[in-house]
């Protein structure tokens, strides 16, 4: 069965930090074929959102807006005034949804990437309490903008708190507000679960975006990823929202260290997408 979906790519695979000059990264991305960009939010002040909106109309590309959780942004922090940093960035983040016409803000907003300790269970109480609680504000104030918010799981080397499609799905329930939906990404997913059809089946229509790379991070169709239990499970929830590509390039050292990505993954990053999207449309339209 072919599944009504459509494909997108982070910029991340080519460069970071988005700035407004990335735009010129959308006519490449445009003409491989893909239909939607993500475009990962670290530094709001080096983003021109009218002139973003231009270039993503002048493509027809559909914007996927994700937000960049570091230390600075973090909802489960004992200092509540990290809490509104983090808020202030999202509000931002939301605003920029609004203008390119995206209709979620998507990430690890629960946390902050890498706060990955062993805690006790009275402070991951704590934490979790915290993150249900603000994690609800964030919602409210999508909610006013109409839009989503879809909160990813992350790999236990990234992070203690979310790491499965059932983590996400508690998180999601205790929150309980109609704007919380889920993003899950292969690439972590090969990680924790056991299995990625049960885990995606499970989310069900909550699950609103997805983004996919190999289990080494490399080109989809190249490594281990069990691509078919994925699609399974996409099946199963007739899942119709955008598959995006995500990696990152070694040649951004920044970037590159905190995902730990030493080396090319791929001939080029071009190659990278354009042989990732190949794969994709093979194995979900074919």
């Amino acid at each position: 069965m072919r599944l009504d979906v459509k494909f997108g790519v982070s910029t991340w695979l080519w460069t970071s930090p988005f700035t407004t000059e990335t735009i010129g990264l959308f006519p490449k991305i445009k003409a491989m074929g893909f239909d939607a960009v993500e475009i990962p939010v670290e530094y709001p002040e080096l983003i021109d959102a009218k002139k973003v909106k231009e270039a993503l109309r002048q493509e027809g590309l559909q914007a996927i807006v994700c937000g960049a959780f570091g230390p600075t942004r973090d909802l489960t922090h004992d200092d509540p005034t990290v809490h509104q940093t983090c808020f202030q960035y999202i509000i931002q983040c939301l605003d920029f949804c609004n203008a390119w016409d995206a209709k979620f803000l998507a990430g690890p907003m629960y946390s902050a990437v890498g706060k990955a300790r062993m805690v006790s269970p009275e402070q991951r109480k704590i934490e979790w309490d915290r993150a249900v609680t603000n994690i609800y504000k964030v919602c409210n104030l999508a909610q006013q903008r109409n839009l989503q918010i879809a909160l990813e799981p992350l790999n236990r080397f990234e992070s203690d708190m979310i790491n499965t499609a059932e983590d996400v799905g508690r998180l999601v329930n205790d929150v309980n507000h109609p704007a919380a939906k889920i993003m899950l990404d292969g690439f972590h997913m090969t990680i924790e679960e056991s299995n990625l059809e049960a885990a995606i089946t499970s989310v069900g229509q909550k699950l609103i975006h997805l983004q996919v790379s190999e289990n080494y991070r490399g080109t989809p169709g190249t490594g281990q990823t069990p691509w078919h239990a994925l699609r399974q499970g996409l099946s199963n929830i007739d899942y119709k929202g955008v598959i995006s590509i995500e990696s990152f390039t070694p040649e951004i050292k920044e970037l590159a260290g905190a995902v730990c990505i030493w080396k090319n993954l791929a001939p080029s990053q071009d190659a990278f997408a354009q042989d990732g999207l190949q794969f994709l449309k093979k194995l979900l339209n074919d």
